[in-house]
């Protein structure tokens, strides 16, 4: 079972026998869910968890994050001061852990700083979900966007690790292609203790659902490969440090 899942179900008031189908699959500790497309007005009550939601300020339905806490939990809404369609929860599974679901929508100027305030206001340790438009070798994509680059350099500016490798997560319907945007971002002291697996099925969304098991209660996996952001290295300063020296 896993312990934690997020998906971006692209409409939620029509997705609710989906998300039924997830959590009788999975049993998840949380669910975060991205572009819900709520109106201020709207209320979703799901049977067994509490529901934390953030409304995109739009005239529309679009956009929007949300959270379920299983009610067999202990849980905490975590304030966070931030434009971002952002939300976040500190849970006590294992132990406690923030969860914070984002939705970054692909034609939006994001600013650095706001991500960076973001993550300032995570509690450690923390794992941030969420639909990041981004594209980068480092997850998976065949090529890299200005999105994808941001990212990159949160992971560096943070000492962050991703969780995801490969896996494709959306599926692009005009153009039939699929893409790795969805991610699992952590701190580096979980990072061993988690593992990404994706759904099999779109649950007639666009994007497959990401689902996390939590090993904490497990030995820690010595195996497992690291992973390092190459694309951020200073190579100028590498080459400086790796020449010879002269001894005196």
């Amino acid at each position: 079972m896993a312990s934690l899942v997020s998906w971006n179900c692209r409409g939620l008031k029509t997705k609710i026998s989906d998300l039924k189908d997830i959590i009788n699959t999975y049993r998840p500790a949380c669910i975060a869910l991205q572009e819900t497309h709520f109106k201020t007005t709207d209320n979703i009550k799901v049977k067994h968890y509490s529901v934390l939601n953030k409304n995109y300020d739009s005239d529309r339905a679009s956009g929007g994050v949300a959270l379920l806490i299983s009610k067999d939990i202990p849980s905490a809404p975590l304030q966070l001061n931030t434009s971002l369609q952002a939300i976040a929860a500190r849970i006590h599974t294992i132990s406690l852990i923030t969860i914070c679901s984002l939705y970054l929508p692909p034609n939006q100027q994001i600013n650095q700083t706001d991500l960076n305030e973001l993550i300032y206001q995570l509690p450690d340790p923390f794992i941030l979900l969420g639909d990041f438009n981004g594209h980068s070798s480092i997850w998976g994509s065949s090529d890299s966007n200005s999105r994808g680059v941001q990212i990159e350099q949160l992971l560096t500016d943070h000492n962050l690790c991703i969780l995801n490798s490969d896996q494709q997560t959306y599926f692009h319907q005009p153009t039939k292609t699929f893409h790795s945007i969805d991610l699992a971002i952590c701190s580096p002291s979980i990072y061993p203790f988690f593992d990404l697996a994706i759904d099999n099925s779109l649950h007639n969304s666009d994007h497959f659902p990401l689902t996390l098991s939590d090993n904490r209660n497990n030995h820690f996996d010595s195996n497992r490969p690291e992973r390092y952001v190459f694309a951020a290295a200073n190579w100028t300063k590498f080459a400086r440090l790796s020449l010879p020296s002269q001894l005196i």
